[in-house]
């Protein structure tokens, strides 16, 4: 027999249009079966495998609070978009802190979209809500949202910047919620509440009546702002996931409803996502998500045959902080982003705006330098593949069909790069130079370039190499001798 709240939860749904029955399939572990062939799947997919760099968002009331509670640093570490867990702040205490710091300026988001498009990202995901459960759009389902408080939608300001700048859209949104009065937070085993451990505040709770709340304010995100191309979903734990967490089946269905189009993350799921894994490729299951997501961390040999975004801060924080000065150099971040392309992933790197939505002026520096260098080598992330040998030396490498780029980090004392390739190469120049040809040879250890004296990039120089045919690569035994005294 229905309860009451899965009656509420079934009434949500049935307002939606009626799915063919191919979307509606389930498969025999109750994830969504949605018909789609792997030439729809590849066409779907195309743009985000294309784009391999884009720009995180972190803002919400925590960052307005900026490291800060009661008036005092809280800790010297990272992860201020948690302030509420650290401090275990019930959320009326919570909100009477952080709303009166969340106050954004005119304009802020124009100066986000302007950044991320100079930098030579192709997409932007921000976080429509984070786990303290304040929604940054207009919306009707409760009150805990910029419509309410601040007499404004921010989602909608948002998107509107990024369309100005031809950036695609994404949508980070909690499923974790710590506001929602009906949120069963002793059920969501292994995941994060500030009130763990303690007896529900107004008493018995039914976390039915809170996933219509999910789904509800879904909806209007995908009904309200135009073409959502990215739903980024955040998180799950192996004790509470799927269905019984999230309804996670109806609430994929509505999406692919309302937004055929749109690429989501697995984290409606546990799997592959924050955590290492020996092979974590075997982990992930397209049933559950377009793609995975490496948080903080780059998979030592790529994922090959997976989709992947790895995601990272520029320093220590996802969430502002005005104490956390464990900025990334502007080397490490370039060369960060030619490791992922090289291995075939895409690379998200996240600011976190002031309560102001102002940004740092370390955020704007490194953004800034990756958009100088991106200005002169964006041909060798967007649209390429991962390397076709393992990574030498002397730096990585990138293809786009008959084209190799090599991205020259160790620019070799005696001028001689040599690429673990049989092939003859048609053409080879540096994209900072491309008026000077490079002189190559086919030699039994591989294929040499005559590069000039001096790098023209301090960070990473790329070398456009165009070869005849498929790339003959090198065995790994060959390579290695090759390099013995």
């Amino acid at each position: 027999m229905k309860n009451r709240s899965s009656s509420i939860l079934a009434a949500l749904l049935s307002l939606l249009p009626a799915l063919p029955s191919e979307v509606m399939a389930q498969s025999s572990d109750g994830t969504d079966a949605f018909h789609e062939t792997t030439a729809e799947h590849d066409a779907r997919m195309a743009w985000w495998r294309d784009a391999r760099f884009g720009m995180f968002v972190h803002w919400g009331l925590y960052s307005g609070l900026a490291g800060n509670w009661d008036g005092k640093q809280l800790k010297k570490g990272g992860g201020m978009e948690w302030i509420q867990q650290y401090v275990k702040a019930d959320t009326d205490a919570y909100a009477a802190q952080a709303l009166p710091l969340f106050q954004p300026k005119p304009g802020f988001a124009r100066e986000w979209m302007k950044l991320a498009k100079q930098a030579g990202c192709r997409y932007v995901v921000f976080t429509t809500k984070h786990h303290e459960g304040f929604s940054l759009h207009d919306s009707k389902t409760g009150d805990f949202n910029a419509g309410a408080k601040l007499k404004r939608d921010l989602v909608k300001e948002i998107v509107e910047a990024a369309r100005a700048e031809g950036l695609k859209i994404g949508f980070y949104h909690s499923l974790i919620d710590w506001h929602h009065d009906q949120y069963e937070y002793a059920k969501a085993k292994g995941l994060p509440h500030p009130l763990a451990g303690k007896a529900y505040p107004n008493g018995k709770r039914d976390h039915e009546l809170y996933k219509a709340h999910l789904h509800s304010q879904v909806k209007e995100l995908l009904a309200g702002y135009g073409k959502v191309d990215i739903l980024w979903w955040d998180f799950s734990s192996q004790a509470f996931q799927g269905d019984p967490a999230w309804g996670a089946t109806d609430l994929v269905n509505m999406v692919r409803t309302l937004q055929p189009q749109v690429i989501m993350n697995n984290r409606l799921y546990s799997g592959a996502t924050t955590q290492a894994a020996a092979d974590e490729s075997k982990l992930f299951n397209t049933r559950k998500g377009d793609f995975t997501t490496p948080e903080q961390r780059i998979p030592a040999t790529g994922m090959p045959g997976v989709d992947w975004e790895t995601c990272m801060t520029l320093n220590g924080t996802w969430g502002y902080s005005e104490y956390d000065k464990g900025w990334k150099s502007d080397k490490a971040l370039i060369r960060n982003l030619v490791e992922i392309a090289s291995k075939g992933g895409n690379y998200l790197l996240n600011i976190g705006p002031k309560g102001d939505g102002s940004l740092c002026p370390e955020t704007i520096k490194a953004f800034t330098a990756i958009g100088r260098w991106m200005k002169v080598n964006a041909e060798s992330i967007h649209g390429t593949t991962a390397s076709p040998f393992e990574a030498p030396d002397w730096g990585r490498a990138t293809r786009k069909g008959g084209v190799i780029y090599l991205h020259v980090q160790e620019w070799p004392k005696d001028g001689v790069l040599t690429v673990p390739m049989r092939n003859h190469a048609v053409e080879a120049l540096l994209l900072a130079e491309p008026a000077t040809k490079i002189p190559s040879s086919s030699t039994p250890e591989g294929l040499k370039l005559k590069l000039p004296k001096q790098a023209p990039d301090p960070h990473v120089s790329v070398v456009k190499l165009v070869v005849k045919g498929e790339p003959d690569v090198l065995p790994v035994e060959n390579a290695a001798s090759a390099k013995a005294p």
